[in-house]
C-alpha cells in the first residue's frame, strides 16, 4: 500500500464534519461537562459567605453513589463514553464540595465540637463527618466492595440491569436531600437558586438526550424523576419566599 492509499484510508476514517455531526459533538459535551455547572454558583456562595449551611451534604453523597454505581453498569452493560466521562468527572466535582463544606463548617463552629469520624460507626454522625479523609475512606470502602460484587455477578443479566436502575434511580433523588433540607429549615436561604435552575434545565436536556440517543430505559425514565424533583424545589423558592416561616431553632432563641 503506497503512501496515497493510506492517506486515502485515514481520511474516510475521519469523521465528516456535517451540522448533525457538529450537533452531535456538542450534546456530548454538554452531557459530560454539562453536571459539574450547575454547583460552581453554589461553591462560589459557600467561598464567599463561609456558610454551607444551606447546602444539603448529602447532595453530594447522592451524585457519588450513583455515578459509582453507573460506572459499574457500564462493566455489564456498554453505554455512550460521554456518559462514562460524566460520571467519572462528577464523582470528582462531588468531593471538592465535599471538602469545601467540612472545612467551612469546621472554620464556622465557635466552640470545637467533638471530631466525629467514619471509624466511630456512629450513625447519628454518618455523612456528617468532621474530616474530609473519613468521606474518602467511605467511597473507596463503597467502590471497592460493590466493585467486587459486581465482579463475580457481571455476566448475570439481572443483576446488571438491577445496577443499571439503582445508578440512575439514586441519581434521580439528587435533589430529594436539598428538598428536605429546605422543608427542615422552612427557608431556601443559603441555596443557591442558580444551582437548581441548572439542574432543571440540565435535566430536561440530558433526558431528552437519553430518548434520542436510545440509552437504556432505565435512564430516562428516572431523568423525568429528576426533574419533577427539581421543580419542586423551585416551587419551595417561590412557597418561601411569600410565606416565609421562622425555623423551630430560631424562634426558641
Amino acid at each position: 500500500m503506497d503512501i496515497e492509499d493510506q492517506m486515502r484510508n485515514i481520511a474516510n476514517e475521519i469523521p465528516e464534519i456535517t451540522v448533525v455531526n457538529l450537533v452531535t459533538w456538542g450534546a456530548s459535551g454538554a452531557m459530560i461537562f454539562g453536571g459539574v455547572i450547575p454547583f460552581i454558583p453554589q461553591y462560589r456562595d459557600i467561598k464567599r459567605t463561609s456558610d454551607a449551611d444551606g447546602f444539603s451534604i448529602f447532595v453530594c453523597l447522592t451524585l457519588l453513589v450513583a455515578n459509582t454505581l453507573r460506572i459499574l453498569f457500564w462493566f455489564g452493560k456498554h453505554f455512550e463514553l460521554p456518559l462514562l466521562a460524566q460520571s467519572i468527572i462528577m464523582i470528582f466535582t462531588m468531593l471538592v464540595m465535599v471538602q469545601l463544606c467540612v472545612n467551612v463548617k469546621n472554620r464556622s463552629e465557635i466552640i470545637a465540637m467533638r471530631p466525629h469520624t467514619l471509624t466511630d460507626f456512629d450513625t447519628e454522625y454518618f455523612w456528617k463527618w468532621t474530616d474530609f479523609s473519613s468521606y474518602i475512606e467511605f467511597m473507596l470502602v463503597f467502590s471497592t466492595g460493590m466493585g467486587f460484587v459486581t465482579f463475580l455477578f457481571v455476566d448475570t443479566v439481572f443483576y446488571v440491569e438491577l445496577i443499571g436502575f439503582l445508578a440512575v434511580f439514586t441519581e434521580a433523588l439528587l435533589g430529594a436531600p436539598q428538598f428536605w433540607k429546605n422543608f427542615q429549615n422552612k427557608s431556601t436561604i443559603g441555596m443557591s437558586i442558580k444551582m437548581v435552575c441548572f439542574w432543571t434545565m440540565g435535566d430536561v436536556f440530558k433526558t431528552g438526550y437519553f430518548i434520542v440517543r436510545q440509552a437504556p430505559p432505565q435512564f430516562y425514565i428516572c431523568g423525568t424523576m429528576q426533574v419533577a424533583i427539581d421543580i419542586s424545589i423551585l416551587s419551595q423558592v417561590f412557597y418561601y419566599k411569600y410565606h416565609p416561616q421562622v425555623p423551630p431553632k430560631k424562634a426558641a432563641q
